[in-house]
């Protein structure tokens, strides 16, 4: 009795890498200053003329880089209002190339970016503050008119309470970050012992306090600042709120970012804001400077932030806006 073997031919239906896509993106990945661009944009978008500002190069010559990341798919981009953002592409259409783009995004971040083009880098982001500070200033008395041109307190506010009573799992201090005119001060009075009301805008921050006052709240603390002022002030929050905060906000990853150091152990950071939309009127009208979040960027700025996801619910407002309620905890120590 005989045996032989054989070795069966690949089958015809057998999907095989596409080598001229990983030509594109090795190509892509072979410049230093490419590299640099993904650094930038780890965790934030910028337009074409912020990237030139921040690299001190001109605008061709940036179009032309940005234009063999985006073939390469290593970048993607999004319209917001007459602007066309720049930001990661998460994850490359073609499914053979997200583990080599995922191992190059991987070993840039390890590298770290360096410290003049940070500089250049926070300067855009607090240009960008600066403008929205400006506008809350000038529009305190609008907050709420302004609101409900999106969705009002009254819409959802039900829905958040709710979501905050089935994530909390302890009751000490509660920060929420632009308490706007605090209408969910109430219930987080009620809830913990201690709350920190956040707010970089003066006169917004007045106005909060002037109605919690009416309310006879008690146990709140109002600071004028940002994330980064609590973070140096070493406050631990078992709960944090950014309720319709983000989309205002030029850094969101960055203050995501600030939020995980913020929690303690086993805190709860609590996400409100509207899903990607299109209505570019807001950033008129309501100070937007974001037009919504797909829920995938949330999720990935928490998880760089070292944050579990938790619960999410979804709703649908009278005005065809959609709202995302998201639950992150840190499982340990952020760091």
């Amino acid at each position: 009795m005989t045996s032989s073997s054989s070795i069966s031919p690949i089958a015809d239906d057998v999907a095989t890498p596409d080598i001229s896509a990983i030509t594109a993106l090795s190509k892509a990945a072979g410049d230093p200053l490419r590299m640099q661009v993904l650094q930038v944009l780890q965790q934030n978008a910028y337009g074409v003329l912020e990237l030139c500002q921040i690299f001190d190069i001109r605008q061709p010559a940036m179009s032309h880089h940005l234009k063999i990341l985006a073939n390469a798919g290593l970048v993607a981009t999004r319209r917001e209002g007459t602007t066309i953002f720049y930001r990661r592409n998460l994850r490359n259409n073609n499914i053979d190339l997200q583990p080599l783009q995922q191992a190059l995004f991987a070993s840039i971040d390890r590298a770290g970016l360096s410290a003049g083009l940070a500089d250049h880098q926070k300067q855009i982001n607090q240009e960008r503050a600066g403008a929205s500070v400006e506008f809350f200033n000038r529009n305190f008395s609008r907050f709420e008119e302004n609101q409900d041109l999106i969705a009002s307190w009254a819409d959802y506010g039900d829905s958040v309470e709710s979501f905050l009573e089935s994530s909390i799992a302890a009751s000490g201090t509660a920060i929420e970050v632009g308490p706007g005119y605090g209408q969910f001060l109430g219930k987080l009075s009620q809830t913990f012992k201690q709350v920190v009301a956040l707010d970089n805008s003066p006169e917004m921050l007045e106005q909060c306090q002037a109605r919690a006052t009416q309310q006879g709240l008690q146990n709140i603390e109002f600071v004028l600042g940002d994330t980064s002022l609590a973070n140096q002030r070493g406050i631990k929050a078992d709960c944090l709120s950014l309720n319709m905060v983000l989309h205002h906000n030029p850094a969101p990853a960055e203050i995501i970012a600030d939020c995980a150091k913020l929690l303690a152990t086993g805190g709860v950071l609590l996400i409100t804001d509207l899903c990607a939309h299109d209505q570019e009127w807001v950033k008129q009208s309501c100070g937007d400077f974001w037009l919504g979040f797909e829920p995938e960027e949330l999720s990935h700025w928490a998880s760089l932030a070292g944050l579990v996801e938790g619960n999410s619910l979804y709703l649908t407002q009278r005005n065809g806006f959609r709202i995302q309620l998201r639950q992150f905890s840190a499982g340990s120590a952020a760091t």
